[in-house]
């Protein structure tokens, strides 16, 4: 009889957690890449450009750049603006830029993430091969260094 009561309990909780999860709305998630990145989806943009921002407030923050392209206008996502500067890397208005890197989704948006971005004769990586953002560091004995007395 013990054992009966004990069942019919398990039964009655299992049937109530199971209406519970039923009940349950489901929220719509922001979409996020899949996998992380990968170099065998990188593709090459040439274009010119149209506008670049060094501080975008549209996810993913960072440097943006409106590229004008024979497909169209794409998003470019760069990375840190102070990565760039540091290596007088400057995009105007009209200059002519190749960016390799990879379309991914990122909340309602599809950016492009460019991994290597190059102006010229003048090429530089701001994204590593997995995909992540190169960090702008302050040198050592830099510039912004002296005024703190040497290195940092």
């Amino acid at each position: 009889m013990h054992m009966r009561k004990m069942s019919l309990w398990v039964v009655g909780g299992i049937a109530v957690f199971c209406c519970a999860a039923i009940g349950q709305e489901r929220t719509t998630q922001t979409p996020v890449r899949s996998s992380g990145y990968d170099l065998k989806r990188e593709d090459t943009l040439v274009g010119t450009v149209i506008a670049y921002t060094e501080s975008s407030t549209t996810p993913p923050l960072g440097a943006h750049v409106t590229l004008q392209t024979a497909g169209g206008v794409a998003d470019i996502h760069l990375g840190d603006a102070r990565l760039l500067a540091a290596n007088h890397f400057n995009i105007q208005t009209g200059d002519t830029l190749r960016i390799i890197g990879e379309n991914v989704a990122f909340g309602s948006a599809a950016p492009f993430l460019a991994r290597i971005v190059q102006k010229g004769t003048q090429a530089l990586a701001v994204r590593s091969p997995r995909g992540i953002p190169y960090s702008y560091w302050v040198p050592k004995n830099g510039p912004a260094s002296k005024p703190l007395g040497g290195a940092l």
